[in-house]
């Protein structure tokens, strides 16, 4: 959440953000939070003072008692009582209004940086890079105008994935519903060889694996920002307040919830594989047919812990880094700018990437990485100690999708059509132990 230091030093600044977002009612909202903190403040001071005032007169109570005013004494000893009493009252209005601020603050998304491009939805997103380009030249393993054989067989995911037995959608509508896919085969094959690769991949580039847990319970919910705002996207088991990740971001960023790292440990870096979990209430039709979107997905994910001043370096690196998997992957890819009002509730800067389906002639999201600054590091009380003057600030945290299968599998079928079956790109062979799916006789 944002700190009140940040809105109090630039109260303009964080409004003007707030409406790069879109986020209703912005000024009235600042406005409420700085009322609210002023009645702390308030209360602080006149706390404050009664404690002073509180001891003066303790000190005195004794002198009195030594010089035989009895009754002027038993007088202060009272006063004091009033004084005790009046302090808890202020105490308690102190906590009250400091909770109302903190629930107030939790309902505030965080201030988009100036990079950020106005806009309101996807199609105001900045595209900075693409590669599809130099794909359909040649450079990348799915390329339908340079095959004439395979243009009349592009077939979409969900076709080659019956066909080839890959996927069955219908047998998860039966275990479970829409949404919860059975791989099976090769499309088993190829799940665990993308989670393999991606894995190798974030070792050999510095990140420590975690196992975390795939559940988590309502603190580790707030901390990285899910609550309240997506709780109703989020899997929720009532019976013991738990709730399934919709990414492994969630736990893993939890991991350093309270914790007070040393400069010398930054920037942590961290990798997870993990399933997700996500209700996607309201979505449906064509866009969301076979793995487009999903109830429950595989995932990679890498998360940051560092500096303020070093955040902007870890987030080109993890770019980087999602960029190298694709171009590894030889996917037709493209790189944007997400714009204040495409922008997650946490997230301070964004950058997705997209992969290009030749089959469905559209970009599919497979990447989301997002510098949150110190948004969730205040959430999540997760800070650091300066090497020079031993001072304790908020850490920054970032994290990105390293990657998400389901849109990655659904490129390299349809991308990778050929007579022999479905190419295996060079990277990933090893990891599945052929070249190609052979096809269906």
């Amino acid at each position: 959440m944002l700190t009140i230091k940040k809105i109090v030093d630039d109260k303009e600044a964080v409004i003007r953000g707030l409406e790069k977002k879109h986020f209703a009612d912005a000024r009235a909202t600042i406005e409420k939070v700085l009322e609210i903190d002023n009645r702390r403040k308030a209360a602080q001071m006149e706390k404050d003072a009664v404690l002073a005032e509180q001891n003066k007169i303790a000190k005195s109570i004794g002198l009195l008692m030594k010089q035989g005013q009895r009754e002027e004494a038993e007088a202060q000893k009272a006063r004091v009582a009033e004084l005790k009493s009046r302090s808890a009252q202020l105490e308690e209005a102190m906590k009250t209004a400091e909770n109302e601020r903190t629930q107030l603050l939790y309902t505030i998304p965080n201030v988009p940086y100036d990079l950020v491009p106005e806009g309101v939805a996807a199609a105001d997103n900045l595209v900075v890079k693409s590669n599809l380009r130099e794909c359909r030249e040649g450079d990348c393993v799915g390329n339908w105008d340079m095959n004439p054989d395979v243009e009349s067989a592009r077939l979409p995911h969900w076709e080659l994935a019956r066909d080839y037995d890959l996927i069955d959608f219908d047998l998860g509508v039966k275990i479970t519903g829409a949404g919860f896919p059975v791989y099976k085969g090769y499309g088993a094959r190829l799940q665990r060889a993308l989670i393999n690769f991606f894995l190798d991949e974030a070792r050999v580039a510095g990140y420590t694996e975690i196992m975390p847990p795939t559940v988590v319970n309502e603190a580790s919910g707030y901390g990285t920002g899910q609550l309240p705002d997506k709780e109703g996207q989020m899997y929720h088991c009532d019976l013991d307040n738990l709730y399934l990740i919709p990414t492994a971001e969630v736990p893993v960023t939890n991991i350093f919830r309270d914790v007070i790292l040393d400069e010398k440990e930054l920037p942590v870096r961290c990798c997870a594989y993990t399933q997700c979990f996500r209700r996607e209430a309201g979505s449906y039709g064509k866009d969301v047919r076979g793995l487009n979107r999903l109830h429950e997905f595989s995932k990679i994910e890498i998360v940051r812990i560092d500096s303020p001043e070093h955040s902007d370096a870890s987030h080109k690196e993890m770019l980087a880094h999602v960029e190298g998997l694709l171009q590894k992957l030889e996917l037709p890819y493209r790189v944007l700018r997400l714009c204040g009002g495409d922008m997650s509730f946490t997230a301070a800067l964004c950058y997705d990437f997209e992969v290009y389906s030749e089959a469905q002639h559209r970009w599919l999201e497979v990447s989301s990485v997002s510098n949150f600054d110190s948004y969730q590091a205040n959430r999540l009380h997760c800070r650091y100690r300066r090497a020079e003057d031993k001072k304790i600030e908020l850490c920054h945290t970032l994290n990105g999708s390293a990657l998400a299968l389901p849109r990655i599998v659904a490129a390299l079928l349809e991308n990778n059509q050929c007579p022999e079956g479905i190419r295996i790109p060079k990277a990933l062979q090893p990891y599945m132990g052929v070249e190609i799916i052979p096809a269906v006789k």
